[in-house]
């Protein structure tokens, strides 16, 4: 409680007599219950959110009284919502730098003039940054103003029953029309769809601002600035909404978050509807961009809250957790300093244990992920201008590496909070880089990769009828191994019995008959032994066909058969299948990249394992793994093709769902029986390949010039 209370540097600030500027306006908003004041420079737009403690003391700066004297008065009025001395030093240190105070001193005045200037230079690099450069045109308010009534119906209740009805409808039509969306989705990158592409991205964003700017007007919020952003050196529109941050309500701010998705959604809707009616052409190629701009910039961007855009400040607002970002890393930096480094002097932005654990994740994930974005943008990038995509790839490990890396060592060495634990920081800090260095480039850790791969038995073969007749008796129960010959299944046939009654009697007349004409030495000798004959040869069938309602195995194996005790007394006609036969020994033909084919012939293939679809909590122990060296181009089965939902791309034009865009090679392994797990002709699954352990650092450089091979051909 002392630390907060008081701090050693409060002798610099006490005697000063300031106050905020006559510019600054202050609007109450509530947040989990509390109060709190959202303070906004209006020439500026400036906004900083205050405590209901701070904002007191903060309006009792008159500029007559000291900054000691206002503390005083507010720590005897208000004990415990009163700031501490830290706090005030931080609060004052946040206004001052955004030029909100005026001292009673000409000198004062120029220092804030010149902080100024700083704040302009600094707006100025933010503005101009290598990845988003931004260029102001105009200001849209009184266009806002006078369009708003054209516009403003669709922001009622009729409008969001309106657009549940457009969008609904749409998502009906993609669905019904999938397979065409797949197949069109192959060529959106196409040289010659770019330019299309291009203008439903330019449009599509010229929307999605218009949505912001209307939605703020239309609840009192003023929009002054609206440009040009150069977002990854692609020209896209961006418009300044920030006065909504200073609604009370936050369904409001939520709203005018959302608004651009919204007309996003709403004019791919609208686009569905022109793709499906239209045929090949400019207008359905447009129509599709458009549906596809949409989908992909509102998942990655707008809607995702780890990047500072839309999303972002729609989850801010739902949890009520303002500044994210910035109290996130806040949390990361004081848990750092508190259990790291052991200063006591390190304030916890979080206000409970579970709050302080989202702050941390969210940064982590946070940084992770835009890591990850920008690293894929590079990519895409370079794979069309390699050198724009190099220079992207300096500036990304400018920005993700040494940056960060030139910012900590300045905190460790120079930060104050780290005064009196500084030894330690920088104990902690090294060691833990040369632990770090040391486990990436010493400690071997596993090494496997993974290939897709279908169960598969030469001596498979499926079990049918062979007569009609009704199951009455099951001889092997299934999942048993029998032998060639045995019997599986019982059926009857009283029909079939009355044939063999009705042959053996017209068997026994014909004999008879024929009998008969050899006594008398007839001339129709020859007519009755050809009778004897058919009706032996009746017999002979019907008394086959009696025989085949005992269902046989046809060889060695194990008899497979799902439910059949739940169809005794049911008929089944001729050719039904009734089960299968399968061996003890399957083998799983799996399908190895060009990226993985290296390990093939390394020698360092060790003991693996196989995973079979719907039931990968069950391992299956592998007893041979044998690679055929030659390269192949058709799949041992289409379940591992596009086709079927595999994951391996088909050639172009390819109709048999079989021949693979890239040659490969062929790994089989032969699969110990495994209870649990049963053996099903064509399963899929995938195996892994156990390699020689290697050093993190070793395989990352590995796969990434696997990478660049396979994008760029060196």
């Amino acid at each position: 409680m002392a630390e907060s209370t008081f701090s050693e540097h409060w002798h610099r600030v006490a005697d000063q007599r300031i106050a905020l500027r006559p510019t600054v306006q202050t609007r109450r908003q509530v947040v989990r219950g509390e109060k709190w004041f959202l303070v906004q420079e209006a020439f500026n737009n400036h906004f900083f959110r205050l405590s209901e403690g701070a904002h007191r003391f903060v309006c009792r700066l008159d500029g007559r009284r000291t900054v000691e004297e206002v503390w005083l008065l507010c720590l005897e009025q208000d004990p415990e919502g009163a700031p501490g001395q830290t706090e005030v030093i931080q609060l004052l240190s946040q206004l001052y730098q955004a030029n909100l105070l005026r001292g009673e001193v000409a000198p004062d005045n120029a220092r804030l003039f010149e902080r100024f200037e700083k704040r302009q230079k600094r707006e100025r690099r933010v503005r101009f940054n290598f990845m988003s450069l931004r260029f102001p045109l105009f200001d849209p308010d009184k266009l806002l103003q006078r369009t708003l009534p054209l516009v403003r119906w669709l922001m009622t209740p009729f409008g969001a029953v309106l657009w549940i009805a457009v969008v609904g409808a749409a998502v009906k039509v993609a669905i019904e029309h999938a397979p065409q969306l797949r197949d069109q989705s192959e060529g959106v990158l196409s040289p010659g769809n770019l330019p299309l592409l291009y203008a439903a991205l330019v449009f599509i964003k010229v929307i999605h601002e218009f949505g912001h700017a209307f939605a703020c007007r239309r609840f009192g919020g003023e929009v002054h600035t609206m440009g040009v952003l150069l977002m990854y050196f692609s020209p896209v529109p961006y418009v300044d909404a920030t006065a909504s941050w200073a609604f009370r309500s936050k369904w409001r701010r939520i709203f005018v978050s959302s608004a651009g998705m919204i007309v996003e959604l709403f004019v791919a809707a609208l686009a569905t509807f022109v793709w499906a009616a239209t045929g090949e052409g400019a207008l359905h190629s447009l129509a599709y961009n458009v549906m596809f701009i949409a989908s992909v910039t509102t998942l990655f961007f707008n809607a995702n809250p780890l990047m500072r855009f839309d999303g972002y400040y729609i989850l801010s607002d739902l949890i009520e957790m303002p500044n994210l970002q910035v109290r996130s890393q806040q949390m990361l930096r004081f848990l750092t300093e508190r259990f790291l480094f052991g200063s006591r002097s390190s304030v916890n932005p979080a206000q409970s244990r579970r709050e302080g654990g989202f702050l941390a994740g969210f940064g982590i994930a946070g940084a992770i992920y835009r890591v990850w974005l920008f690293f894929w943008i590079a990519l895409f990038v370079s794979e069309r201008f390699l050198l724009l995509g190099i220079l992207m790839a300096l500036y990304m490990v400018a920005m993700f590496t040494v940056a960060p890396l030139v910012k900590f060592v300045r905190w460790v060495a120079a930060d104050p909070h780290l005064a009196r634990t500084r030894q330690r920081a920088l104990l902690v800090s090294f060691g833990g880089l040369a632990v770090i260095v040391a486990v990436l480039t010493l400690v071997p850790f596993p090494h496997r990769f993974r290939a897709p791969g279908v169960l598969s038995s030469e001596e498979f073969s499926r079990v049918f009828t062979q007569t009609p007749g009704t199951l009455r008796e099951i001889l092997a129960v299934p999942g048993s191994t029998v032998e060639k010959g045995a019997p599986l299944l019982r059926l009857e046939s009283p029909e079939l019995a009355l044939e063999i009654a009705a042959a053996r009697a017209e068997l026994g007349r014909a004999v008879a008959e024929e009998e008969r004409a050899l006594e008398r030495a007839t001339a129709t000798l020859l007519p009755l032994r050809a009778r004897r004959e058919v009706a032996q040869r009746t017999l002979r069938k019907r008394e086959e066909q009696q025989r085949d309602l005992i269902v046989r195995a046809p060889h060695t194996g194990t008899w497979a058969a799902i439910r059949v005790q739940d169809h005794l007394g049911q008929f089944f006609p001729r050719g039904h299948e009734l089960g299968a036969i399968v061996p003890s020994q399957f083998r799983f033909s799996a399908v190895v990249s060009q990226r993985d084919a290296a390990h093939l012939f390394s020698g360092n293939l060790h003991a693996s394992e196989v995973r079979l679809a719907g039931q990968a909590e069950q391992p299956i122990i592998v007893e041979d793994v044998r690679v055929i060296p030659a390269e192949q181009e058709v799949l041992p089965s289409a379940a591992l093709g596009w086709g079927a939902g595999g994951e391996i791309e088909l050639a172009a034009g390819d109709r048999t769902g079989v021949r693979a865009a890239e040659p490969f090679f062929e790994l089989r392994a032969t699969l110990r029986a495994t209870p649990g797990a049963p053996f099903l002709q064509g399963r899929s699954g995938r195996i892994r390949c156990e390699l020689t352990p290697q050093p993190l650092l070793v395989q990352w450089f590995h796969q990434l010039r696997q990478l660049v091979q396979a994008r760029y051909q060196i």
